[in-house]
Order: structure tokens, then C-alpha cells, then sequence
């Protein structure tokens, strides 16, 4: 592959984006370099993680300075970061790293350890495919922005609530929970297809952009498997975490259902009616199917689900910072199911249901349990 030859640090070169991602690994190394507060396995992965972001760090210099290719560079890089990624998360979830005779946990650095590697993994990946830097610069300006669709999804979530509510409270001066959990999915559904219209009519797409059609014979084969392939990484990504041991956090919804399981009969039928429709109007047919004029396919997916993972951090956010991380990894294990329903069947029926249907098994256990 011919490199293009430009400014040393000019947007257009392909030197900024090794350069960068020496700065990110080395943060990630400096975040991992807390002393451990314990001994044996659980240090060593956190050693191990500082040994992985050193290597990053290391790849990236030499593509920087010339003496190794941009391919094997971005291989190791992204690689490095992977392993000291996952292990910092580890050990955060864990609560393994903090100064000495400071208590037993510093958050901070950790946490900007794992951003700081997930940070450099991307850059390495972008190495190892080509990318150059304008190039990484565009996609991640269009990421950014699709971001900020989805998080303007939510929040108008939120405030369709609020106004569905106020008459509501008019008339009704109170209402129970479960009337509360009514308003909520009615506010989610106005609000999340109103950002969808919005997008829609400030990025000049047509209605025809919304994939939605009635279900062919091989669609509903790709529903069927893939509420089966849902399952089977649910199960799998929990096994894993079992046994490393790592803790996951309760959804919000799962506690409020402990309390008032009566709840769940109207989450049931709304999780195929609203939550799965509208969460992937916005996170697939808008947000993934955007990302397809800079990204390939699988990296569409895979860009897509970490932002629909990363939305969901309020849906933990009673929980400590490393539980959040790793039920959030198990969102983005879903999330790329999902994304991959899109893709392989451009309808966005196929991931709606899948989804709806998912979460309507997941509720109706729920309140098995509780009721």
C-alpha cells in the first residue's frame, strides 16, 4: 500500500493518527500504573494490562517515526489495546487497583485507562485497515454526531414524557406506577420518532430511507435465529463474566420490577410494541445505516452498538463504575446481533422484533420471579 507523503502534522498526512495514539495508550499505561492494593491472578491481569498499553504505545512510536509498516503497526496496536482494555475493565469491575494506603479503589485512572485504550484501539484498527488521517478525522465527526443523535433521542424520550404527563396529571391529579410506566413508554415512542423525523428532514433523506417492509419468508428465518443467537450471547457473555467473576449491574427496570412486578404486564407487550420498534428506528435504521457512507458495513455495526451501549449507562446508573462497564459490554455483545439483523436483512422489522421479543421474554421471566 502507498502511503501518501504530506505536512508532518498536517490533517491530510498520515502521521497524526500513530501520534494520537501514542498519546492515548500512554495514558491508558499511566492509568494502569496505580499500585495494586492486592496480590496474585487478579495484580498480575492489571500488570498485564500495563505490559498490553505499553506495547501499543510502542507500536504506534515506531509507525510514527517510520520503522514499521502502518498494516503490522495498526495489528499490534489495536491488539494491545484490545488486551489491556478488557483487563483494565477486569480490573476495575474488580476493584483491584488504587494508590497505596489510599483505600482500595481509584476509579479516575482506571477509568481513563479504559477509555484511553478503547481510544487507541480504534486508532489501531484504523491503521491496520489504511485509514488515513483525514479520513479517521471524518469518520469520527460523523460517529460524534451520530452520538449526539442518540443522545438527543433519549433525552426527548424524557421530555415527551414530561408533556404527555402534565395532562394526564390534570385529569387524573395522580397516577400509580404502573400508569407512570404507561406515560414513560408513550413519551419514548413520541419522542424517540420525532428525533427520527427531525434527522430525517435536516439531513434531506426521503421516507424511503426507513427500511420497514412486511417480513419475507427469509426474514422471518433471520427473526427466528436471531432471537435464538440473542440468547445464546446473553448466555454466553454471562458465563464469561461468571467465571472470571466479574459483577454486573442491575437494570433499573429490573428494580423497580422487584418492587411492583404489576409493572411488567404493561412492560411485556410494550417492549414489542415500543421499545424494540423505536430503539432501533433511531440506534439502526437512522444512526447504523447513517454510518454506512463512511464506514464499511461491520464497522457500521460495530460503531453503532457502542453508541447504543453507551446511551444505556443511565439505564445502571446505580450501580459502581465497573459493574456499569461490563453490563454495558454486554449491551454491545446485543447491540452487534442486532446491528448484524440490520445489515444482513435491510428491514428494519427483522431487528425490532428480535429485539421487542427479547425483552418481553426477558420481563416475562421477571415476573415469574417477582410475582
Amino acid at each position: 500500500m502507498t502511503e501518501r507523503v504530506e505536512s508532518a502534522g498536517g490533517v491530510g498526512s498520515d502521521r497524526v493518527v500513530p501520534a494520537v495514539g501514542t498519546v492515548l495508550a500512554g495514558l491508558a499505561l499511566v492509568g494502569l500504573l496505580s499500585p495494586v492494593t492486592r496480590s496474585g491472578v487478579d495484580a498480575l491481569a492489571v500488570f498485564a494490562a500495563a505490559g498490553l498499553a505499553a506495547a501499543a504505545v510502542g507500536a504506534f512510536v515506531l509507525r510514527r517515526h517510520g520503522a514499521i509498516g502502518k498494516r503490522p503497526a495498526g495489528i499490534v496496536a489495536a491488539a494491545a489495546s484490545l488486551g489491556a482494555l478488557l483487563l483494565a475493565g477486569y480490573a476495575l469491575n474488580r476493584g483491584l487497583v488504587g494508590p497505596v494506603g489510599f483505600g482500595p479503589v481509584s476509579v479516575p485512572t482506571v477509568v481513563v485507562a479504559v477509555l484511553a485504550a478503547g481510544g487507541a484501539l480504534a486508532l489501531g484498527v484504523a491503521e491496520a485497515v489504511g485509514l488515513g488521517d483525514r479520513e479517521v478525522l471524518t469518520r469520527t465527526r460523523l460517529a460524534m454526531g451520530l452520538g449526539v443523535v442518540g443522545a438527543v433521542g433519549l433525552l426527548a424520550a424524557y421530555a415527551a414524557t414530561f408533556v404527555v404527563a402534565v395532562p394526564a396529571i390534570v385529569v387524573l391529579g395522580t397516577f400509580s406506577q404502573t400508569e407512570e410506566i404507561v406515560l414513560s413508554q408513550l413519551g419514548m415512542a413520541v419522542g424517540t420518532g420525532a428525533v427520527a423525523v427531525a434527522y430525517l428532514r435536516l439531513t434531506d433523506r426521503p421516507l424511503s430511507f426507513l427500511d420497514v417492509r412486511v417480513p419475507s419468508l427469509r426474514d422471518v428465518g433471520w427473526t427466528v435465529g436471531g432471537l435464538v443467537a440473542l440468547v445464546a450471547v446473553l448466555l454466553a457473555i454471562s458465563a464469561l463474566m461468571s467465571v472470571v467473576g466479574a459483577e454486573q449491574s442491575t437494570h433499573s427496570t429490573a428494580e423497580a420490577a422487584a418492587e411492583n412486578p404489576e409493572i411488567l404486564l404493561v412492560l411485556i407487550p410494550a417492549a414489542v410494541l415500543v421499545i424494540g420498534p423505536f430503539e432501533e428506528l433511531l440506534y439502526r435504521n437512522v444512526i447504523q445505516k447513517s454510518l454506512y457512507g463512511e464506514f464499511s458495513r461491520a464497522g457500521s455495526v460495530v460503531v453503532g452498538s457502542v453508541l447504543f451501549a453507551v446511551v444505556h449507562v443511565i439505564s445502571y446508573n446505580t450501580a459502581t463504575v465497573g459493574a456499569v462497564i461490563a453490563s454495558l459490554a454486554v449491551v454491545f455483545g446485543l447491540s452487534i446481533v442486532l446491528g448484524a439483523l440490520y445489515e444482513r436483512t435491510e428491514n428494519l422489522v427483522v431487528p425490532a422484533l428480535v429485539h421487542g421479543l427479547y425483552n418481553a421474554i426477558v420481563f416475562a421471566n421477571l415476573y415469574v420471579t417477582y410475582a
